[in-house]
C-alpha cells in the first residue's frame, strides 16, 4: 500500500560534501539515543549564526519539526516528515515558493536536515500491510539528534560570548560613569589635579568606541579606561587622607600671590610682613580696619585687566552688570563648579565675588586650584575674615613692580605707587585704614 502526498516536482539537486558530511552522521547516531526535539531546537536557535541559518531557514525547521507527532526524538526511530511546499508555508506562516525553497537549501547546507529524495523526487510515505511506515521520502530531520551534543555545546559557547559581551559593555558603562562623577567631585572639591588633561584623556579613550565592536576590541578600551579611572581614583584618595581638618589658616587661606609655594609673592618680597596689600588678610583686626564700601569698577579692572579677555566681540567693561558676566564667562574656564560659585556669592555678595574671581582669573597661572581657592576665600569670608581690597591693592602692587622692572626706575614706581593711593581716596571718597594706607606708601625691597 502507498500514501503519496507528492507536491515536489522531480528535479536534479547538486550534491556537496556537507551534505554527505551529515548524511554520514545522520547514519552514526546511537540508536538509543533520545532528545527533547524542542530543546534541541533552541539550542539551534542559540547557535544560528554558527552554523549559518537563516532566521527564515529557522522557520522552516520549526514546521518541519511540528509534522512529526512525537516531542522524543529516538535514534532508533524514523525520522523522516513527508510536508507538502503548502503545507510548508502554511506552518511557517507564510512565505513565496522560491523562498521556501531557497531557506530548504540553507538547512541541508548547514547539516541539521537531509534530503531523502524518492525516484521521482516527490515526497511521500510507503504502508504495509499492517499500516506501518515501510518507506519514507522527504526530510530527514536525525541530524537532530545525531548532532544534539554539537548544537548543545555551540549554543553554550554564543551563551557564554553574549554575556562576556555584556558584562564588558556593562564595565565601560559604570567606569565612564564613575569617572565622570569623580572628575566632577574632583572640580568641585578642588582636588589639587590638572582636571582638563583627565578630561580630555577620557574622551580621547571613549572616541575610540566605534558603533559596532568585538568584544575583544570593548575590553581593550575598558582596560583603558579603568587605568583612568585608577589614577583619578587615586588622586582623590591622596587628597582625602591628606587633607587635615584643622590646617593651618594661613596655609589653607593663602592668597593669589603665594598660592603656588614656588612663586614669590608680594608678602614675601615685603620682607615677610603680614600687610594688606601683601595679599595676607588673617590679621583679623586689619580686615575690620578696611573700607567697607565697594570698591570703583575702574580700580578693579585696573587690577584685573584679563577679565576684557572675557568679553564677546573684545568691547570693554562699562558697568557692573557687565563685569558679572564676564565673571560668570570666566568661572568654568578655570574649572571653579556652580556649586563654589553659588556658595561664594551667598558668603561675598555677588559683587565681591566677582572681583574674586576677577583676582584670581588674573593669576590663575599661579594657582594650582582655581575651586579649592575660591572655597578656601569663601570660608573665610563666612568667619568675617577676608575683603577684596588687599587681593586688588596686591594686584595694582604688582602692576607697578612690573612697570619698574621694565625699566621706569625707582623715582617712576613710586610716583606710580603714590597715585594709585591717590585714586582710591579721591575715587571712593572713602577713609583708608592706617594699615592699607602704609602698605600703599611703604617703598618695595629693593626700590
Amino acid at each position: 500500500m502507498e500514501t503519496n502526498i507528492a507536491t515536489t516536482p522531480f528535479g536534479r539537486r547538486p550534491m556537496t560534501l556537507g551534505m554527505i558530511s551529515s548524511q554520514v552522521t545522520a547514519r552514526a547516531v546511537p540508536r538509543d539515543a533520545t532528545v527533547h526535539k524542542w530543546h534541541v531546537f533552541q539550542d539551534i536557535k542559540d547557535a544560528r549564526i554558527a552554523l549559518g541559518a537563516t532566521d527564515r531557514a529557522l522557520a522552516i525547521l520549526d514546521a518541519l519539526l511540528s509534522f512529526h507527532p512525537d516531542t522524543a526524538l529516538y535514534g532508533d526511530s524514523e525520522l523522516v516528515v513527508w510536508p507538502s511546499n503548502e503545507q510548508l508555508i502554511r506552518r511557517a506562516n507564510g512565505m513565496p515558493p522560491t523562498t521556501l525553497r531557497r531557506h530548504l537549501a540553507v538547512l541541508v547546507e548547514c547539516g541539521l536536515i537531509i534530503r531523502r529524495d524518492s525516484p521521482n523526487g516527490k515526497r511521500f510515505a510507503r504502508k504495509g500491510q499492517g499500516g506501518e511506515i515501510e518507506q519514507a521520502y522527504g526530510f530527514d530531520i536525525s541530524p537532530i539528534v545525531a548532532r544534539a551534543e554539537e548544537f548543545k555545546n555551540l549554543a553554550e559557547a554564543v551563551r557564554s560570548e553574549k554575556k562576556a559581551f555584556r558584562l564588558v559593555k556593562e564595565r565601560l558603562t559604570i567606569c565612564r560613569r564613575d569617572i565622570v562623577k569623580m572628575i566632577d567631585a574632583g572640580i568641585e572639591e578642588g582636588v589639587p589635579a590638572n582636571w582638563g588633561r583627565v578630561q580630555q584623556a577620557y574622551q580621547a579613550i571613549v572616541g575610540q568606541i566605534p558603533r559596532t565592536a568585538t568584544r575583544h576590541t570593548l575590553e581593550a578600551i575598558a582596560e583603558e579606561l579603568e587605568g583612568l579611572w585608577a589614577e583619578v581614583r587615586e588622586a582623590l584618595e591622596s587628597f582625602v587622607k591628606t587633607q587635615k581638618v584643622d590646617a593651618n589658616e594661613s596655609q589653607n587661606g593663602r592668597h593669589i600671590q603665594n598660592s603656588k609655594p614656588d612663586s614669590k609673592s608680594e608678602s614675601e618680597n615685603g620682607s615677610g610682613n603680614k600687610d594688606e596689600a601683601g595679599g595676607n588678610v588673617a590679621d583679623t583686626d586689619n580686615v575690620r580696619s578696611l573700607p567697607k564700601r565697594e570698591l570703583p569698577l575702574g580700580i578693579v579692572l585696573d587690577a584685573c585687566p584679563n577679565m576684557l579677555w572675557l568679553v564677546k566681540g573684545g568691547g570693554g567693561i562699562r558697568n557692573w552688570r557687565e563685569f558679572l558676566a564676564a565673571a560668570e564667562v570666566g568661572r568654568p574656564t578655570m574649572g571653579i563648579s556652580p556649586s563654589a560659585w553659588e556658595e561664594a556669592r551667598t558668603a561675598m555678595g555677588e559683587q565681591q565675588a566677582a572681583i574674586t574671581i576677577a583676582a584670581i582669573y588674573q593669576r590663575q597661572d599661579q594657582i594650582n586650584s582655581a575651586g579649592g581657592y575660591l572655597r578656601s576665600l569663601t570660608d573665610r569670608a563666612k568667619a568675617g575674615k577676608f575683603s577684596v581690597w588687599p587681593m586688588v591693592m596686591a594686584l595694582l602692587r604688582a602692576k607697578l613692580d612690573a612697570s619698574k622692572a621694565a625699566g621706569n626706575g625707582a623715582e617712576a614706581a613710586a610716583a606710580d605707587l603714590e597715585m594709585a593711593g591717590k585714586v582710591v581716596r579721591t575715587e571712593s571718597r572713602l577713609e583708608i585704614s592706617d594699615a592699607l594706607r602704609r602698605s600703599l606708601d611703604k617703598p618695595r625691597r629693593g626700590s
